[in-house]
């Protein structure tokens, strides 16, 4: 089969720049969307994924199932998880084990202002040994009074991030809280929670118990010696679970969430296809002389289906070419509100391959059936048409 030049159908893009350059944007526009939609995915994933670590063990209530924010467990647990369990992991007499305090609450930038939603997790020193991702980034590890803010509380409170500068003040539980610095923890949902002294905000909120213990096992040790405790000290009515099943049952629980992103990424290809058959039918349709011309010097239809292909193809690819640089530019890193708290969106290569396949598909789909009922006309009735 006598394929048409390569450079033919290059040359029939240029020959009508406007049409191909709208067709472009278009496409461009499909293909960003689809890029969104796949890097909030992603980022949502990613989030989850590495914020669990399979050596940390969540001690809790029994019976909250992932609602740590509602459970609520004697003071005394940390000491005696410590000291009960010997498969903790200890380095220079420091053991990995984090009494800590996680609650919901209206935080506010002046004392008179509207509140806002965030997360505080009261912790001791200890939780820097067990959540090893943390790294204070700006600022130092709060004092009395003091509130550390991860990098992403300014997207989950929705309020700009010079709001929450070190030196700055919150207020919330009816206090007064100066943010003594910023920390980052490689992207996990930790970022989007404020973080103070444990005892200060026992003392705010006027309790005396914990919400949580959380604890580093060494490689030598099991869950399950941390399972028996809590089945043994049925007074104490706790329960454990690894933090790495822990993030990946909250997974679980945004299913329906990902499924609609997944439909809404079906919805916008279905719909970018659909035009780009009918900008490529109006193409097609006003080079019918052309095509009958081009089969009457000796191409056949199937190489003529071939270069129409390829011309749309070739603006599809650039589509995705254009829409992957403005992703990673715009999109890519952007932080977004979620119920979990925040994170962001993550221009990867497995979004990328979604979005370049996704523009493969328009270019073909788009091109085939016009280009099929184009050719389906006889030769002679081709070369008569206006």
């Amino acid at each position: 089969m006598k394929l048409l030049p390569w450079e033919y159908g290059i040359r029939n893009l240029l020959r009508r720049p406007a049409r191909s350059a709208l067709t472009l944007l278009g496409l461009t526009t499909v293909v960003l969307l689809v890029l969104v939609v796949a890097g909030f995915l992603r980022g949502l994933e990613r989030s989850l994924a590495v914020s669990g670590d399979p050596q940390t063990v969540i001690v809790f209530s029994l019976g909250m199932g992932e609602n740590l924010e509602y459970s609520s467990v004697p003071m005394r647990t940390s000491d005696l998880v410590a000291a009960s369990i010997d498969g903790v992991r200890t380095q220079y007499g420091d053991r990995f084990v984090s009494p800590e305090l996680y609650q919901g609450t209206q935080v506010r930038l002046t004392s008179d202002g509207a509140g806002r939603m965030g997360l505080i997790r009261g912790v001791m020193p200890g939780a820097l040994l067990v959540h090893s991702q943390i790294e204070i980034i700006n600022g130092d590890w709060p004092k009395p009074d003091e509130v550390l803010v991860g990098r992403l509380a300014a997207t989950k409170l929705g309020v700009p991030l010079s709001d929450l500068q070190p030196g700055r003040s919150l207020w919330f539980e009816g206090r007064e809280w100066t943010i003594s610095g910023t920390f980052a923890s490689n992207g996990s949902v930790f970022e989007s929670e404020l973080w103070c002294r444990l005892d200060d905000l026992q003392q705010a909120m006027k309790r005396q118990d914990l919400s949580l213990v959380a604890l580093t096992l060494t490689p030598q040790a099991t869950f399950e010696d941390v399972d028996l405790f809590c089945k043994e000290r049925l007074d104490l009515e706790l329960q454990a679970i690894r933090q790495a099943d822990y993030f990946a049952t909250l997974q679980k629980d945004y299913r329906p969430v990902r499924m609609l992103a997944w439909l809404v990424v079906g919805l916008i290809a279905a719909a970018g296809v659909f035009a780009g058959l009918n900008t490529m039918y109006g193409a097609v349709a006003g080079r019918v002389r052309e095509l009958a011309a081009l089969q009457t010097i000796g191409f056949s239809r199937r190489a003529i289906v071939m270069s129409l292909l390829q011309e749309g193809t070739i603006l599809s690819v650039t589509a995705a070419l254009l829409a992957s640089i403005v992703a990673n530019t715009v999109v890519n890193g952007a932080a977004v509100r979620f119920t979990m708290g925040a994170f962001e969106l993550r221009i990867d290569s497995v979004a990328l391959l979604i979005g370049y396949a996704t523009a493969l598909a328009l270019g073909v789909l788009g091109s085939l059936p016009p280009a099929l009922r184009v050719m389906r006309l006889p030769v002679v009735d081709g070369l008569k048409a206006l």
